[in-house]
């Protein structure tokens, strides 16, 4: 992502928050893995959102109308031992030429530089709860500031949360967030497709799931969250991620899994027979899925409501069940009943951006919002049939079918970013047996 961007964020983050304000947004913090190893660093995505800077111990502030430079940056110093043991630092200056700050500081000096910075402020842009040592952090320099009174100092008498616009502004991408997105989305469809092609009776799954991380990394990525490997009944848990059983034959196999790229998510699911051949019962629920998820994409247009794709799949899959013997009633009085939640029990989409349930508010004064162009949302109906599901014949057992894409609002309807992987059972079968035939 270009400095240009989040330049063009920081002002327009600047411009919602008005005169007479200040913003402060930390970074994420390093955390302990065990001992004295820590988990991989991600930058928090607020902070990122509006820096691009990648580095922890660092704190970005926002002050409208300042005269030396609106945009604040704290950072770890340049430090040549520390840099060769754990990499390289941007330091102050780094801040500057490369991520646009107009002031930087060391954050060793933020407990006597930021409180000047709330000075004579009235409103402080926070989120509070977001971190606990923050917020105490913050306290403090307030109560720094309110201690300076009878100075003529005053302090911020309203906060509010910075989370709120933000998030807003996430909800809507960019071209460059999109392009980024549509990557991410190729990549995993890569991924995707590999599994297609390499599964066979015998492995296990986390065999499969070395594979897709394989393509992540070739390709510069990591995962946007915890891959699902599951072969028959782990197909039917919906986070399943223990992937470590044998996948067997005649069994169906559901990947649920996403490439995330400069810290922008895709997420993809894709249902497919272990041996290459779906059977009758397979093929049957697969279809149903499959024409309910038809049925939802075409609902993402702009002025539509964020609730009608999962309408579509709701009506689709409940006369499907209907149609298959699995529910029995009038198609209506079952989805007013929620009948169909027995085998269907999620949403049929959820934000996509750079969390993989990304930001953004679903409801507008309690009415499910408009979609609008920029808007990025995932496509994910299922059906889950578990061992034991009582009235149902034991040949529907075991069969867990979810198939999601990620698509994103237009201008003109929608564009699938995922639409690289085959998803008709002819499509399927003919990949992994073209795929058969090479090995």
């Amino acid at each position: 992502m270009r400095a240009e961007e989040h330049a063009e964020r920081r002002r327009r983050l600047i411009e919602a928050m008005g005169e007479g304000s200040v913003a402060v947004v930390p970074a994420a913090r390093e955390r302990l893995r065990n001992r004295d190893v820590h988990y991989p660093f991600r930058q928090d995505n607020d902070f990122h959102y509006l820096t691009g800077f990648p580095e922890p111990e660092a704190v970005a502030v926002l002050v409208p109308g300042r005269a030396e430079g609106e945009f604040i940056l704290f950072c770890r110093e340049r430090d040549p031992l520390m840099e060769i043991w754990n990499g390289r630092r941007a330091g102050p200056e780094g801040a500057r030429e490369r991520y646009g700050a107009d002031d930087a500081h060391v954050i060793g000096e933020i407990d006597e530089l930021l409180p000047a910075l709330l000075e004579n402020r009235q409103r402080l842009y926070y989120a509070v709860g977001a971190d606990a040592d923050f917020d105490a952090r913050m306290m403090g320099w307030l109560n720094s500031v309110r201690g300076r009174a009878r100075a003529g100092v005053t302090a911020p008498r309203e906060i509010v949360g910075v989370d709120h616009l933000l998030h807003e502004m996430r909800l809507f991408k960019s071209p460059a967030e999109l392009e980024l997105m549509h990557r991410a989305g190729r990549i995993s469809a890569e991924a995707h497709c590999r599994a297609m092609a390499l599964t066979r009776p015998g492995m296990r799954e986390y065999e499969i799931e070395a594979e897709l991380l394989a393509v992540f990394r070739r390709h510069g990525c990591v995962t946007a969250y915890a891959p699902i490997v599951g072969g028959g009944a782990n197909g039917c848990i919906l986070h399943y991620t223990e992937n470590d059983a044998v996948l067997n034959d005649g069994e169906l196999l559901l990947i649920d899994a996403g490439a995330e790229l400069a810290c922008y998510a895709a997420d993809i699911t894709r249902t497919f027979p272990v041996n290459g051949r779906f059977s009758g019962e397979q093929r049957a629920i697969y279809q149903l899925v499959l024409a309910a998820q038809q049925a939802s994409i075409e609902a993402v247009v702009p002025g539509g409501s964020w609730q009608a794709p999962h309408e579509a799949s709701v009506q689709v899959l409940t006369r499907g069940l209907v149609d298959l013997g699995l529910l029995q009633g009038d198609v209506d009085g079952l989805i007013e009943e929620e009948k169909y939640r027995r085998f269907y029990m999620h949403r049929t989409g959820h934000w996509l951006g750079m969390d993989v349930h990304d930001v953004g508010d679903y409801r507008e004064l309690g009415q499910w919002r408009l979609l609008q162009p920029g808007m990025v949302t995932t496509v994910e109906p299922g059906l889950y049939i578990a061992a034991g599901s009582e009235g149902v014949d034991q040949r529907w057992w075991n069969i867990g079918v979810r198939i999601e894409d990620d698509v994103a609002v237009t201008a003109e309807g929608h564009q699938v970013l995922t639409d690289e992987v085959p998803k008709t059972v002819a499509e399927i079968e003919a990949l992994m047996a073209d795929a058969r035939r090479a090995g």
